[in-house]
């Protein structure tokens, strides 16, 4: 029978794993925020989970919170909108590894879609291949939080759709990963989803204050951590007052 031997740093996932606690995020989970392009919201309601992919900006405060926070924009009457008004808590998913799929040792003539499975066998994929087991990044961050809808008319909601849309222009060569968005309803060509997105009046800006999350390494090991308040203790539950303002 073979040995299967875990990880040198492996911690079972269910289980804490003695989370480190700081006022500011681990310098992995930064990086990550600071690379990536989307992160994976996941929302719930009456025990049904919901996951969107997000434009997405981290600041490690802002004018209205010392806190490191996540900004993100919605649709009024979307899903995820829906189950943040009646259920606030939220989980994100964030990583910077490049995710094209790479051949299987079984060739699957019926394999479709993006990458077609000519593109698996081009010096560009083999290239991206490589990148990915090497240099750009080794983890995946979970990250907990409480999100809250902000106010629209607000000066904290324009401040932040103003910083949002600055963290989210970018040049020429980044539109043809926005081609993944090209298929939502408002979606304009070259703009890069900013128009249905985030520059919408009717768009409303959500703020995610970040409370602890997991570090996970493409070995198996994985790393907990908190974040503290002014006073070097970690968040509970008792310390959330925030109400959302839709």
């Amino acid at each position: 029978m073979a040995n299967h031997h875990a990880p040198l740093a492996y911690n079972a996932s269910a289980d804490s794993s003695s989370p480190s606690v700081s006022p500011s995020l681990p310098s992995e989970v930064v990086t990550c925020l600071k690379n990536a392009r989307f992160l994976h919201l996941a929302t719930c309601h009456a025990q049904t989970p919901h996951v969107s992919l997000m434009n997405y900006t981290y600041l490690p405060s802002t004018p209205f919170s010392p806190s490191p926070s996540i900004i993100m924009t919605t649709n009024p009457v979307s899903k995820k909108t829906s189950n943040l008004r009646t259920n606030p808590r939220v989980s994100l998913l964030v990583h910077d590894w490049v995710s094209h799929r790479p051949p299987t040792r079984a060739a699957d003539p019926s394999r479709e879609g993006s990458p077609p499975p000519s593109a698996t066998r081009s010096s560009l994929a083999s290239m991206l291949l490589n990148m990915n087991t090497s240099a750009l990044s080794r983890i995946s961050a979970t990250i907990n939080g409480e999100a809250r809808i902000v106010a629209g008319d607000s000066e904290e909601a324009k401040w932040c759709k103003k910083a949002h849309l600055d963290n989210n222009t970018f040049g020429d060569q980044s539109e043809s990963g926005s081609e993944l968005l090209s298929s939502s309803p408002g979606y304009v060509a070259g703009d890069g989803g900013r128009g249905c997105f985030i520059e919408g009046e009717e768009v409303q800006v959500v703020v995610v204050r970040i409370e602890d999350g997991r570090i996970a390494d493409w070995k198996g090991s994985v790393q907990d951590w908190t974040i503290s308040d002014i006073s070097g203790r970690p968040p509970t539950a008792s310390d959330s007052s925030m109400v959302n303002g839709a």
